[in-house]
């Protein structure tokens, strides 16, 4: 993806995978508001600068909905969930949901989360090395969120594969394959809630059932596409946070020597790890309601708007030496859950996962270390999420 104006970068070769930030530096220095021809042939731009980040996502004339800027959505995959909703539906959308993430809810779940943590490892215990992701950083969060709908996290592959292919584009060739994968996950969704109307229980997806057969709260279309995006925002945040914090504390011994010993301070160092090196790299889509100017840069109506969250959250105008991972920062305004209305609704889950799997494993395991050299580790493709395929580890 190749930027049409002044600076030349493209924002998805190996090298600006690995380590994205010098570019991020650049784009805030000499192009802030940056223009960009996305490869489906959008235009659009990229907002890289803390300040202008903030103002963005809190700006109504950016619509989370295409249709409300005029653009045809029949192509779109899901599109009626609150994540890609506008007010008024989305704060209808988004109310059926957020009972089940308060943060005293949440934190009643802190010895249910441990247990899971705890036996991941015990599952591990008599081998050399493992992979975090694959062994602990998937499973854990998948398990929970699939208690709270009350699916079966037995098909935690299954979602894996599914969340893949909307999140990456991956495990399939061709927009139709991934169409198709789509279509696999909304069946298996169709099947279970068949099973939920006959016996509905006290999980969160009984809750949306009931909601939708009342008729006045949510479309059939809703309830799917709602579900779809819990399974996978529900995990993909906190695989993230837990591969990209514990990537960072090795990169950083003496932080990682710190936190071991001071565990009380996990959680500065959970905020710190979502700034620093986060596990959403771009915001989601916004469209340009109608021709405006943002910042003095004039925008057509339907242009994409995108935020660099990761840029953001390293501008040295908003946070003191950016490029220090330090798990003592005191003030840490960070935009790795967003801004405004979108405010991503599992942080308080997200963050409560991320403390207890990361200290257990370091009370756990002491001694661990990458099995290899950072450099050689694959990151993720795609525009949102920014992760490490696998990270492999000794355990001792």
């Amino acid at each position: 993806m190749q930027a049409n104006q002044s600076l030349s970068v493209n924002l998805f070769t190996e090298a600006f995978t690995q380590n994205p930030f010098p570019v991020y530096a650049e784009m805030r220095d000499k192009e802030p508001i940056m223009r960009m021809l996305f490869p489906d042939g959008q235009q659009g731009w990229i907002i890289s600068r803390y300040e202008d980040a903030v103002d963005a996502l809190k700006d109504q004339r950016f619509v989370k909905d295409m249709r409300n800027a005029g653009i045809d959505v029949e192509a779109l995959f899901i599109n009626d969930n609150m994540l890609f909703s506008d007010p008024p539906d989305h704060k209808r959308l988004r109310g059926l949901v957020q009972q089940a993430f308060t943060p005293q809810l949440i934190s009643g779940m802190r010895d249910r989360i441990q247990q899971i943590a705890d036996e991941l490892l015990d599952a591990v215990e008599d081998r050399e090395s493992i992979n975090l992701i694959d062994d602990y950083a998937f499973p854990l969060p998948i398990i929970v969120i699939s208690e709270m709908l009350g699916v079966p996290h037995s098909d935690r592959d299954k979602f894996r594969r599914w969340s893949n292919a909307l999140i990456e584009h991956s495990g399939a060739e061709s927009d139709e394959e991934i169409n198709d994968l789509i279509m696999e996950f909304r069946n298996y969704l169709e099947e279970w809630i068949a099973k939920v109307r006959k016996q509905p229980g006290d999980d969160l997806i009984s809750q949306l059932v009931t909601a939708e057969e009342r008729g006045d709260r949510l479309t059939e279309v809703e309830l799917y596409n709602l579900i779809m995006l819990l399974i996978i925002a529900g995990h993909e945040t906190t695989v993230n946070l837990i591969g990209n914090g514990i990537l960072s504390l090795l990169q950083h011994p003496e932080q990682l020597r710190l936190l071991q010993s001071k565990p009380e301070l996990i959680h500065t160092a959970i905020e710190e790890m979502l700034r620093y090196n986060g596990p959403v790299e771009f915001s989601t889509s916004r469209w340009v309601r109608e021709d405006l100017e943002f910042r003095g840069v004039p925008m057509k109506q339907g242009d994409v708007v995108i935020v660099a969250l990761s840029s953001a959250n390293r501008d040295p105008e908003q946070f003191d030496d950016p490029d220090l991972f330090d798990i003592t920062r005191e003030k840490s305004p960070h935009l790795a859950f967003g801004k405004g209305i979108h405010l991503c609704l599992g942080a308080p889950l997200a963050r409560l996962e991320g403390e207890i799997a990361i200290n257990t494993l370091l009370k756990r395991y002491p001694d661990i270390r990458l099995k290899g050299d950072a450099s050689e580790l694959e990151w993720r493709p795609g525009m949102i999420v920014r992760g490490v395929k696998e990270i492999p580890l000794y355990l001792a």
